[in-house]
């Protein structure tokens, strides 16, 4: 029986439906809209200031930092 990276909850089994910003095709485009609107409110929160001209790489690597920062988002 063969397991499902893209499906299994087993931690020990790597998945690859998380990409590295730095590997993304279109990282280097303009923030989406989304991203944008939570990383305002990640900015405000933390006391920092918003960036609107980050690309979408760069924007979900801000994420990632103020999200640790705050304690919003995923678990660090």
């Amino acid at each position: 029986m063969s397991t499902n990276p893209k499906t299994t909850n087993d931690d020990s089994v790597p998945s690859n439906t998380v990409k590295d910003p730095d590997n993304w095709t279109t990282g280097d485009e303009t923030m989406t809209g989304a991203q944008a609107s939570y990383l305002k409110t990640l900015c405000e929160e933390a006391g920092e200031e918003f960036d609107a001209s980050l690309s979408k790489a760069d924007a979900s690597k801000r994420i990632d930092a103020l999200q640790g920062k705050t304690g919003r988002g995923k678990d660090h």
